[in-house]
Order: C-alpha cells, then sequence, then structure tokens
C-alpha cells in the first residue's frame, strides 16, 4: 500500500506542475474559470506557481506532507468553480457535457488527494 500511494502521489505531482505551467504557456485556457471579481492574470500566475510548488513538493520527502495537504486544499478549492462552469451559458470547459462530465471527476481529484495527504 505505501508504494501504491507513492506512486500515486508521484503521478499527482506530475499533474501539478504539468497543469501550473500550462497557466503560463496557454492562460487564456483558464481565464474563464476565474472569477470576474479577481485580478485574472494575476489570479491565473499565482495558481500556476501554487500548483507548480506543490507537485514539486510531493517529490521531496521533507516537503511531501504539506504538499499533499496543498494539493487537497486546491482541489477543493477548485470545485466550486468547476460546479458555476455546469450552471454557465457558456461553460469554460466548453460545452455543457463536457462540464458535467468533468465535474464528477473533480471528486475523483479529492479523493486522491485525501488518500495521499491520509496519514
Amino acid at each position: 500500500m505505501k508504494t501504491l500511494k507513492l506512486i500515486l502521489t508521484f503521478i499527482f505531482g506530475i499533474f501539478m506542475i504539468l497543469g501550473g505551467v500550462m497557466h503560463f504557456i496557454k492562460p487564456e485556457v483558464y481565464a474563464p474559470f476565474i472569477p470576474a471579481f479577481l485580478p485574472n492574470i494575476a489570479v491565473n500566475y499565482f495558481t500556476g506557481i501554487l500548483e507548480i510548488a506543490v507537485g514539486f513538493g510531493a517529490f521531496i520527502p521533507r516537503f511531501r506532507s504539506i504538499a499533499t495537504l496543498g494539493i487537497l486544499i486546491l482541489m477543493l478549492a477548485f470545485l466550486p468553480l468547476h460546479i458555476i462552469d455546469v450552471f454557465k451559458e457558456n461553460p469554460a470547459i466548453g460545452s455543457h457535457q463536457t462540464a458535467l462530465i468533468r465535474l464528477p471527476i473533480q471528486f475523483v481529484f479529492i479523493f486522491w488527494a485525501w488518500f495521499i495527504y491520509k496519514k
């Protein structure tokens, strides 16, 4: 079980690093998810930095616990954005069908993040 947890931690770490890098490469993809009352580009880049940081932290034993907690918090923070997206006239993720498919995937990510964080 310990090996499986470590593998899942590393995979999630890679996902977080890649997702964080994408915030800089294609910020326009993330812009529709950011609420209008927040400074779009600043939030986008800050989120990218956080994702990269927790992703790398997942690989470093000394920081793994705090990094996986950070991943869990980010996955929980992103949940309302995906719920809101389902109800938008033009969902940020594409179609309504895609938004409906993406929402349960966020719950899988939350469970996964909780699993790699729990002691």
